[in-house]
């Protein structure tokens, strides 16, 4: 007898599942596991960020092509001073390494790079590679790459109430019935962005470690497993699947 042979299907990949009219704006990642996967594989911590730089490249890529507006990565806070001082000089070194090899690409791709944090605090050779990549995709408008670097949300918060208080000091005519949640968010270091629909932290790890605490406030979380090397576009695709899934209410019904 002649065995009958299945006749082969092909499956939909990853990115045909995805309702392209449900993409969110805004996405922010906070990109945890370097060092555990460096740990795990009896590797130096440095060999994790470097490694987390290349997927850098890759979910950047990918959310380019998956028309992503807003992309903000968390790539050192204000705590992470406290890390061993060759972790934190390779770490001050990535911006570099990382823009000298893809501003190229980002250019080409229309991608903006920004940042929010207080860069003025960073080495000089940090500062003046992020400067660079800001002014030469300041015409970009296309995904905008925003990285959190020297950043935390509550230093961001008193940050922007120190500035306020001074406005409204300076000016005779200011009262303070004036303030509310739009006036407030004019002061954040976020103040040209929307905010995050969807908040992603790779590792496995359910916390916010001070990222963008006022603006996170309505966003999705997913915490994925993944470790932030072993995080690939299919993972960016899962989680953007899964926040589809999901039914926004903002308080309401």
């Amino acid at each position: 007898m002649f065995k009958r042979f299945k006749k082969k299907v092909n499956k939909p990949n990853e990115k045909e599942t995805l309702n392209l009219h449900n993409i969110p704006e805004h996405i922010a990642i906070i990109m945890d596991g370097n060092g555990r996967w460096a740990k795990q594989r009896k590797m130096p911590r440095i060999k994790g960020h470097y490694e987390g730089m290349q997927t850098i490249k890759k979910v950047t890529r990918a959310a380019h092509q998956l028309n992503v507006k807003y992309l903000t990565l968390y790539a050192f806070s204000t705590e992470n001073w406290s890390r061993p001082n060759e972790e934190v000089n390779y770490i001050m070194g990535l911006p570099v390494n990382f823009l000298n090899s893809f501003l190229p690409e980002l250019i080409e791709k229309n991608v903006r790079v920004e940042t929010i944090g207080f860069t003025d605090q960073l080495p000089e050779k940090t500062i003046q590679a992020i400067e660079t990549a800001k002014s030469q995709t300041a015409q970009n408008d296309g995904l905008t790459l925003i990285f959190a670097i020297n950043y935390g949300g509550r230093a961001e918060i008193i940050n922007s109430v120190r500035h306020l208080i001074q406005d409204a000091r300076e000016n005779a005519d200011f009262s303070i019935d004036t303030i509310d949640e739009s006036l407030f968010e004019s002061y954040l270091m976020t103040a040209n962005y929307p905010d995050p629909e969807l908040l992603i932290r790779t590792s496995g790890e359910q916390r916010l470690s001070n990222f963008l605490i006022w603006q996170l406030s309505y966003s999705e979380f997913i915490f994925y497993k993944k470790l932030w090397p072993d995080f690939e576009e299919t993972d960016l695709i899962e989680c953007i699947k899964t926040y589809q899934l999901r039914q926004r209410r903002f308080g309401g019904l």
